[in-house]
């Protein structure tokens, strides 16, 4: 019940169908209701991580800040919810347990761990890219006798940190967010960093009166616009590279990508992400603005990523994060030097020392993309399950469907934009093409949709053949599954850009669903 699937259950409606959909939590919000440490909030700002299926809606809805905080997010699925009242086919509180294709009766018997199992023709995992959190499994972790959290799976009440003596381990997207938070809060803060990140700033600001009445009169445009960029927002990629312009123009650029919002700064070049000598100018800059901020120059060094391309991994967008290491109460310990040994009953412990702390959270990540669906047993056709058929790495056609799996249907996962994007307009533009084709289906009387090995070989192919001319395989990103032991590296998410996604997906729709195997129902015996 995160944002695709209480879209998807409003569209499905609208086709007249029977929809129940199961929420393991005991509200809505999907990944806005889990992460809700200090500083969350959206990287993308609020007018372009909005739903644009309804006009009204968006016309009523005031976001309070450019970029929106977690309560803030939280309050506006609530009113999705009661708006358009999808809250009476949502069975909250319930985890899927399984979901089993049955050839004979051409449906799926879902079941879940409250002992319930129903029937379906149709079934959709909306399960979300970033929704099983992953704490490394360090020795003498169950040892801690202080507060132990993950920013995945943040309490429901207040964490009062004032006073705390506090560590964080992980500067990624959730840790530059909670960071500058904490350091405000706690005693001392205790920074466990093995990679460093790029973050660039949000250049976040409470909503200017006369910027929002701009965007409610030009939504429609916006909207469309979005539509057709590579990465769904209201900017789309420079066509110079970074090597058509003298270094002063080059500069000039940066400078106003830096200053602009959030993630526009990758948007700088259209080279950035495909050249190495391009992409190392940003890099320059970057790295140029870390000592600009930092006093202590080691600290500024430890803080700057050496070792992967700009864009690689997914930048972050920070408030004051480069800042917080000014403070005489932040201490920044590199892991990768001194890497930890063990967790200890009062803290943590590398091979260069101790570091005593009330509270630790871990800002570690998820088990990304596939990690929700490797927690349900899926059997397709012939009993196959769907761990088995992707033990090597996920395989769809178009992201959407995977073969020998009838009727199943996957929302914004590995091989489709998704997380590349805007995910919110990879998220709209799956449920509508998925909406379209139940609209098919219904109206043709076809009783199963199943993709053909052949187009999902050649999708496969071309995601990966995409990828490998890009710089993002140089990096050991979540983008590859590199942060989970074990799990096979391969780039999950198609690297094309949305505009080129749609275009597929269009004709794919155009040429009568070309790609799928349709198979008309048996018509009934008298």
């Amino acid at each position: 019940a995160g944002f695709a699937g209480l879209y998807l259950l409003h569209r499905l409606r609208s086709e007249g169908l029977s929809v129940r959909l199961f929420e393991a939590a005991d509200g809505v919000g999907g990944v806005w209701y889990w992460n809700r440490y200090p500083g969350a909030r959206c990287d993308v700002e609020s007018a372009d991580y909005s739903y644009s299926f309804d006009a009204e809606l968006e016309q009523e809805w005031h976001w309070p800040e450019k970029f929106s905080s977690q309560p803030d997010i939280m309050r506006y699925t609530n009113h999705v919810a009661d708006r358009f009242g999808l809250r009476e086919d949502i069975v909250l509180s319930t985890r899927v347990t399984s979901a089993v294709f049955d050839e004979a009766a051409g449906r799926w018997t879902v079941s879940t761990d409250h002992g319930v199992a129903v029937t379906a023709r149709l079934v959709f995992m909306a399960t979300g890219c970033l929704s099983i959190p992953r704490t490394p499994d360090y020795p003498g972790l169950d040892s801690f006798g202080g507060l132990a959290l993950h920013t995945g799976a943040w309490p429901h009440t207040p964490v009062d940190l004032a006073g705390k003596r506090v560590g964080v381990i992980g500067v990624g997207s959730s840790g530059t967010q909670l960071i500058p938070v904490v350091a405000r809060e706690a005693e001392h803060l205790v920074v466990f960093q093995r990679t460093p990140n790029f973050t660039v700033p949000a250049q976040n600001t409470p909503q200017d009166p006369a910027a929002e009445a701009l965007v409610k009169a030009t939504y429609r445009e916006r909207r469309a616009f979005r539509r057709q960029t590579a990465s769904g927002l209201n900017t789309d990629i420079n066509r110079q590279s970074a090597f058509d312009v003298t270094p002063e123009q080059r500069l000039t650029i940066y400078e106003q990508a830096w200053n602009g919002a959030g993630f526009g700064f990758i948007l700088a070049f259209s080279d950035l992400l495909r050249s190495a000598e391009a992409n190392q100018t940003a890099v320059d800059f970057l790295t140029g603005k870390i000592r600009q901020q930092v006093k202590d120059p080691l600290v500024a060094d430890r803080l700057c990523p050496q070792d992967y391309p700009f864009g690689a991994k997914r930048p972050s967008v920070d408030s004051g994060f480069y800042d917080t290491f000014n403070r005489d109460n932040v201490t920044l310990v590199d892991v990768r030097a001194a890497p930890i040994v063990e967790v200890t009953e009062t803290g943590v412990r590398t091979s260069d020392g101790t570091y005593d702390v009330d509270v630790l959270i871990f800002a570690t990540g998820f088990d990304a993309m596939t990690g929700a669906l490797s927690k349900i047993d899926v059997r397709g056709r012939d009993g196959v399950t769907l761990a088995d058929k992707w033990a090597a790495g996920p395989r769809t056609f178009l992201g959407v469907a995977t073969e020998g799996f009838p009727n199943l249907f996957f929302l914004a996962g590995a091989g489709s934009p998704s997380v590349l994007t805007n995910v919110m307009v990879a998220i709209e533009q799956h449920v509508e093409w998925l909406g379209d084709l139940v609209h098919h289906v219904v109206a043709a009387g076809i009783s199963t949709v199943e993709a053909t090995r052949a187009a999902q070989d050649e999708w496969v192919e071309h995601v990966n053949e995409i990828a490998n001319a890009t710089l993002y395989v140089q990096a050991n990103s979540w983008y590859l599954g590199a942060n989970v032991p074990g799990k096979p590296r391969v780039f999950m998410p198609y690297p094309g850009g949305l505009r080129a996604y749609r275009r597929r997906c269009g004709n794919v729709a155009a040429d009568g669903y070309d790609g799928f195997v349709l198979t008309m129902a048996e018509p009934a015996r008298v």
